[in-house]
C-alpha cells in the first residue's frame, strides 16, 4: 500500500509539473482526486488492512492527497500568469506603427456659400437672426401684407398644419418678428429652410433655403438698396459684376424689383449658363412696405427700410455651375466629394 501511494505521488508531480493547460490540469485533478481516481482506488482497500496499519496508512494517503492539491493550485497559478504576460503581449499597442487615417469631410457646398454670404453681410454691419419654420399664419402671410384672399397665397401651395399654422414658405417672418421686438435702427439677414409644394425636378424643391435681408432706419432710399445689392455680388462674384433691377411686384415692398447680375462665365456676352441672354436672375427685393411697417408698430412717416431675398440654391448653383438642384440633397459622395 504504501508503495502504491509512494507511486500515485511520484506519477502526479511528474504529470502536474509538465502540465501545460488548465484542461490538462482538470484532467489529471480527476484521474488522481476523482471518484474513480487512482488515490481513491487506494483508499477504498483499506478495509483489508489491520487495525494497526491503517492509521499509518490514512496519514500518508492524506498527505499524498494535500501533496496533490498543492500542487495542482500551484501549477494553475503558474498557468494563469503565463496567460496574462501572454495576453498583455497580443494586446500591447506599438504607438510608433501609423494608424489608419480617418476620412476627412468636408462642408457641404450649401453650407460653404452660406458661410460666405453670413461674412459678405457681416461685413456690412448685419447682424444674423433665426426663427421657427413652423409658422403662425399671421407671420407668414397677413402681417406681410398678404391677406386671406391675396392671389400669392396661391402662388406658394403653403403646407398647412392647420388654418392658423404652416411650414413657412419664406424667412420673412423672421423681419416681422424682429420688427415687433426691436426698435429701428434694424439691419439683419435671416438664412433658413423654407416649405413650398413645388414638384422636384431640376430647378425646383419643396424644401429649400433662403437669405433674406432688412434695413429699417430713416432716411433709407432705393439707392441704399441697390448699393447694398452691388457690393454684395461684386464680393460673391467679382469686381466686374454688373446689376441690372427689373420691376417686379411683391406684397410686402413698394416698389419691388428682380436682380440680375451680369453672367459670371461670359460677362455679358451670352452663354450656355445665362441661355445666351447675358444676365441671370439672382434674388427679389424693394422698399418695406408702409403697411408692413404699421403692422409691426414702426411708423412709416418717420422709417423706411429696404429688404431683399436670396435663393440659397440658386446662388449656390451659379457658384459652382451646378444644373440639378436635387444633387444637394441624394448625399451621393461623388458629388459632395467634389467641394
Amino acid at each position: 500500500m504504501k508503495e502504491k501511494l509512494a507511486k500515485i505521488k511520484s506519477m502526479a508531480e511528474e504529470a502536474l509539473g509538465s502540465a501545460k493547460t488548465l484542461d490538462t490540469l482538470e484532467e489529471l485533478r480527476v484521474k488522481f482526486l476523482g471518484k474513480k481516481g487512482e488515490l481513491t482506488a487506494v483508499m477504498k482497500g483499506m478495509g483489508a488492512l489491520s487495525p494497526e496499519e491503517r492509521p499509518k496508512i490514512g496519514q500518508l494517503a492524506n498527505e499524498v492527497r494535500d501533496f496533490i492539491g498543492t500542487a495542482l493550485d500551484e501549477q494553475k497559478e503558474k498557468l494563469l500568469a503565463a496567460a496574462e504576460e501572454q495576453r498583455i503581449k497580443d494586446e500591447t499597442i506599438d504607438v510608433t506603427i501609423p494608424g489608419n487615417r480617418p476620412k476627412k469631410g468636408g462642408k457641404h457646398p450649401l453650407t460653404s456659400v452660406l458661410d460666405d454670404l453670413k461674412d459678405i453681410f457681416i461685413g456690412m454691419g448685419f447682424s444674423i437672426v433665426d426663427g421657427p419654420e413652423v409658422e403662425l399664419d399671421y407671420y407668414n402671410f397677413e402681417a406681410l401684407n398678404i391677406p386671406k384672399d391675396h392671389p400669392a397665397r396661391d402662388t406658394q401651395d403653403t403646407f398647412y398644419i392647420n388654418d392658423n399654422v404652416v411650414l413657412r414658405t419664406q424667412t420673412s417672418p423672421v423681419q416681422v418678428r424682429t420688427m415687433e421686438k426691436q426698435k429701428p435702427p434694424i439691419r439683419i439677414i435671416s438664412p433658413g429652410r423654407v416649405y413650398r409644394s413645388d414638384a422636384v425636378d431640376a430647378t425646383h424643391s419643396p424644401v429649400f433655403h433662403q437669405v433674406e435681408g432688412l434695413v429699417i432706419d430713416k432716411g433709407i432710399t432705393m439707392a441704399d438698396l441697390k448699393g447694398t445689392l452691388e457690393l454684395f455680388a461684386k464680393k460673391l462674384y467679382g469686381e466686374n459684376t454688373r446689376l441690372r433691377f427689373r420691376p417686379h411686384h411683391f406684397p410686402f415692398t413698394e416698389p419691388s424689383a428682380e436682380v440680375d447680375i451680369s453672367c459670371f462665365n461670359c460677362g455679358g456676352e451670352g452663354c450656355r449658363i445665362c441661355k445666351g441672354e447675358g444676365w441671370i436672375e439672382i434674388l427679389g427685393c424693394g422698399m418695406v412696405h408702409p403697411k408692413v411697417l404699421k403692422n409691426c408698430g414702426i411708423d412709416p412717416d418717420v422709417y423706411s427700410g429696404f429688404a431683399f431675398g436670396i435663393g440659397l440654391e440658386r446662388v449656390t448653383q451659379f457658384r459652382y455651375d451646378v444644373t440639378d438642384m436635387r444633387l444637394y440633397y441624394e448625399n451621393d459622395v461623388r458629388f459632395l466629394s467634389q467641394f
